[in-house]
């Protein structure tokens, strides 16, 4: 399978860090965006093959990201959206608005990865 690209939005930069880090050992080929403009700008450049969104970043929030991905852009690629914000309604926001999944902060490394390779078979592979 072809190297994957994600696109990891999060303006924690420690955090974002730390997804890069472990993302490229999985073999994926990661870019970081840490606001809303910077997610902009990358998707106008390029859609990658998956996105990582914080639901609240500067400039943009994720379920804001998501709308434009799914509406603006009209792409299919999978977002999954993490927040330590995890109310049900900012939950239920980003599923009617197409995103693929959620997961609640802090959370684990590892889970994320399970989740992403599972994004990228149901979108790629199927």
């Amino acid at each position: 399978m072809a190297e994957r690209e994600l696109l990891i939005a999060e303006d924690d930069q420690m955090l974002a860090s730390l997804l890069h880090y472990r993302l490229e050992r999985e073999g994926y080929k990661v870019n970081i965006s840490y606001d809303g403009r910077a997610v902009k700008q990358e998707l106008q450049n390029a859609i990658p093959d998956l996105i990582i969104c914080d639901i609240m970043m500067p400039y943009l929030s994720g379920i804001e990201l998501v709308d434009y991905v799914r509406n603006e852009l009209k792409s299919e690629v999978p977002i999954i959206l993490i927040s330590s914000a995890s109310n049900d309604q900012n939950v239920v926001n980003a599923f009617e608005l197409g995103a693929n999944d959620f997961i609640a902060k802090p959370m684990s490394p590892s889970e994320l990865i399970v989740r992403i390779s599972r994004e990228i078979k149901r979108h790629y592979c199927s």
